[in-house]
């Protein structure tokens, strides 16, 4: 059976991709393959379930409605926390025209950004209860 080893994200700046993503996931650069490699990629740490993240140059800009995204979970931190970590990161809010309007009570609920290159992805969790 096949598994994912890593996902490949096409960014403009990749060293600032890599600033972004590693303070958003807690991820560190692996080595260089060999010198003058130009690929940047970001593990977990030693122990740490997780899929690495490349970072590879590319000219074409960032999709609306990407036909692939990441998704993220906040964690124990509640979403809306997490969210405004990740816009003081550098993210933006999206104007995501299909969040549901009838979401089904077993789905976390979730948020649209995307990273400074303009990649969008989810972050999805908990939110605290209202008082």
């Amino acid at each position: 059976m096949s598994i994912i080893a890593q996902l490949s994200l096409g960014v403009s700046d990749p060293q600032r991709a890599a600033a972004f993503w590693s303070a958003v996931l807690g991820y560190h650069r692996r080595p260089l393959r060999y010198p003058g490699d130009d690929w940047i990629v970001l593990e977990p740490p030693p122990g740490v379930p997780g899929t690495a993240i490349a970072m590879d140059v590319s000219e074409s800009p960032a999709e609306e409605f990407p036909r692939i995204h990441l998704d993220i979970d906040a964690g124990d931190r509640d979403l809306d926390e997490e969210v405004a970590r990740l816009v003081a990161l550098g993210a933006r809010p999206v104007d995501w025209r299909h969040y549901p309007t009838d979401p089904h009570p077993a789905e976390p609920p979730y948020v649209v950004l995307a990273d400074p290159e303009g990649n969008r992805f989810c972050v999805q969790g908990t939110r605290a209860p209202a008082t």
